[in-house]
């Protein structure tokens, strides 16, 4: 491991250098790298040769990899006989609608003063670049300084995390003996509630499905068939009712195989966060949590499954009033999974419930919105605890183990295709609004993401 002095001086020139860090960053948040939106082609592979050239710039051995989608960036360091550690970024960004609600353009950043301090604004702030660029300008230091990194790193950086990241699985397969590493980083993720850093260590896996029900041929006047005629509408909201009882638990035959309960050491250090669900729901103007009977909060967003309505339609929808039965209704569902619950299991389980309950005259078909399971780290890795000593040191709070409600399908890949598991480290806040317009990133977050690296870097060598 480097000594303190070393660690020092190159946080010193992070430092002095916060202002060109700064400009690089604005200069790569005004690239519009919207992977959704075929429009922008040619801009995402704009930000991909940026990004190239930045870390050849730094001595890296990067290059701009072609896939069927959008390209992934990939960068080595000095190859030497230490473990490596791959870092995973994307440099993609979520398209920008509705504009109208944006305050400036979304691609035209700028450094704001807000009541809590200054912020980066503009879309790809925090998601991803922002976090991605902590990284670069730590690497960019600590060379500026030593000549070379503490570590050897792998850097893969994709186009696609925003648009279901289709090439990304094929790409880790044909190019698994280049990226496979000791331990995988990614930093798409964020800071606890109250500011304190924090490790993910699981994250929930995902599946979504979407159900079509049809009945008559054609919408039908509820004067002339209503009570008589199957609802296409009432069969779809009688099922998916049933799916959860009374105690908020799933009736699936088979759901909770593989749920795992919290061991007694995450029970006590979760508990030792003091999270008020309350709290938590006051942010967006609720406050009484609903769930499952017997369970804390943070259990239940972090490590219990969900069964979730996304969204219904069928019927009249319009302005005023028009009294029929749809001969169609449609709903999109999601399951957040735990532990070791196989989304293929859960499909086969859930759509054979559905199928059992329409009735002889209606009929229903799916389709699939895609399936990955959950993830957990094993944090007897020595890499774990040295990261979350270097996050203590630097943000002068204790460093938390974590779980995360949503999914990052690349941490389970990374396992699944690379054999390692991943340290989710992000600096990112709540209210960043990324996903919504003007989205921001805190320069604190930027400032502090970057030393963290520095001194993770240093606690891995």
């Amino acid at each position: 491991m480097a000594d303190n002095s070393k660690i020092d001086e190159v946080l010193s020139t992070l430092d002095e250098n916060l202002p060109q860090s700064l400009d690089r960053l604005m200069e790569f948040l005004r690239i519009p790298s919207i992977s959704t939106d075929p429009a922008y082609k040619d801009r995402v592979r704009q930000a991909a040769d940026w990004l190239c050239a930045e870390l050849a710039s730094l001595g890296f051995e990067a290059s701009v990899r072609d896939t069927p989608g959008h390209p992934m960036v990939v960068a080595h360091s000095q190859k030497g006989d230490r473990r490596p550690a791959l870092f995973y970024g994307h440099y993609d960004v979520q398209p920008i609608d509705p504009l109208e609600l944006w305050d400036r353009p979304p691609f035209e950043p700028e450094i704001q003063d807000t009541p809590n301090g200054k912020v980066i604004r503009g879309r790809g702030s925090s998601d991803d670049k922002g976090q991605l660029m902590t990284f670069v300008e730590a690497a960019r230091a600590w060379k500026e300084i030593h000549g070379s990194l503490p570590s050897d790193l792998v850097l893969l950086f994709e186009g696609e995390e925003e648009s279901g990241s289709p090439s990304l699985r094929p790409f880790l397969r044909e190019n698994a003996a280049e990226l496979r590493a000791g331990i995988a980083m990614i930093c798409d993720t964020s800071l606890y509630a109250d500011g304190r850093p924090a490790i993910t260590t699981q994250l929930r896996g995902l599946y979504g499905d979407e159900i079509i029900l049809r009945g008559a041929d054609r919408d039908l006047h509820s004067g002339g068939f209503g009570g008589l005629a199957a609802n296409p509408l009432q069969v779809l909201v009688d099922i998916l009712s049933g799916i959860k009882d009374a105690d908020g638990r799933i009736t699936l035959p088979g759901f909770y195989d593989g749920v795992e309960e919290l061991t007694e050491e995450l029970r006590a250090d979760w508990e030792a966060l003091g999270f008020d669900a309350g709290e938590f729901l006051s942010r967006v103007g609720l406050k009484h949590p609903i769930g499952e009977r017997g369970r804390t909060g943070l259990e239940m967003v972090w490590n219990r499954p969900t069964f979730e309505i996304n969204g219904i339609t069928g019927g009249y929808t319009g302005e005023g009033f028009k009294t029929v039965l749809p001969a169609e209704a449609r709903a999109k569902v999601s399951f957040r999974l735990t532990g070791a619950q196989n989304p293929g299991k859960i499909r086969d389980s859930f759509r054979a419930y559905v199928r059992a309950r329409v009735p002889a005259d209606c009929a229903v078909e799916f389709q699939d919105h895609g399936a990955s399971p959950a993830s957990r780290m094993d944090i007897s890795d020595p890499a774990f605890a040295a990261a979350k000593a270097a996050l203590t040191e630097e943000w002068g709070r204790e460093a938390a183990y974590i779980g995360a409600g949503g999914s990052i399908p690349i941490a389970g890949d990374f396992k699944e295709i690379l054999g390692m598991d991943t340290m989710l480290i992000g600096f990112a806040r709540d209210d960043d609004r990324i996903h919504s317009p003007n989205e921001k990133y805190d320069l604190e977050s930027f400032a502090k993401g970057a030393r963290s690296w520095v001194r993770i870097l240093a606690a891995l060598s």
